[in-house]
């Protein structure tokens, strides 16, 4: 007999304003906050006790209120913490062309950078762990764009570029994973 299934919802961060050097601190707009308040009530209902999330505070931000609503905590997962382009010195005139060709070739990095193969083997060894130890559990990881189209690459090579430009901040994903960790389905709850 098979084990219970383990379901991840993959919470895209909502709207953050860009501020250079301000990854890891830079939270919500105020739209961003009422995004958030729009997941908790989207997901209340999912009966949901475990919360991962990226160290970003924005990420955490988009996750925060419905740990609270559903009595659990956020731990924070520094491998989940989104790709880095490249250092803060390297200027791209197009960031939608610097993306594709990260797609393109997942073991090209920009200078100071991460390749798509880096960023993918650090964050699936953490979405491994997790559907390791909460086998038959729901579980929201609080993540970004990039390394969350990375994380479902790793389990379907459909998913790259044009999957990553047609998320929207915030976004969520229900994964359903069957007992060996073989990917069962993919459920977009954020319209």
């Amino acid at each position: 007999m098979s084990e219970a299934s383990t379901f991840l919802y993959f919470v895209r961060h909502a709207e953050s304003r860009y501020v250079e050097g301000q990854e890891r601190e830079r939270g919500l707009t105020e739209q961003g906050h009422q995004d958030a308040g729009t997941v908790a009530s989207l997901l209340h209902g999912e009966q949901i006790q475990l919360f991962y999330s990226s160290p970003y505070r924005r990420a955490v931000d988009t996750i925060q209120i419905l740990a609270d609503r559903s009595g659990g905590i956020v731990v924070t997962e520094e491998d989940l913490r989104e790709r880095q382009l490249s250092s803060s010195d390297v200027k791209h005139a197009n960031f939608r062309d610097a993306k594709q060709r990260l797609y393109r070739d997942p073991t090209y990095a920009f200078p100071g950078g991460e390749s798509g193969e880096q960023a993918r083997l650090r964050a699936v060894a953490v979405i491994e762990k997790i559907l390791d130890k909460h086998v038959g559990h729901k579980v929201v990881i609080g993540t970004h764009g990039d390394v969350m189209t990375l994380i479902l690459q790793h389990y379907d090579s459909s998913y790259g570029y044009d999957f990553w430009e047609s998320t929207t901040m915030p976004d969520i994903f229900k994964l359903q994973f069957d007992g060996t960790r073989k990917l069962v389905q993919v459920t977009r709850l954020w319209e």
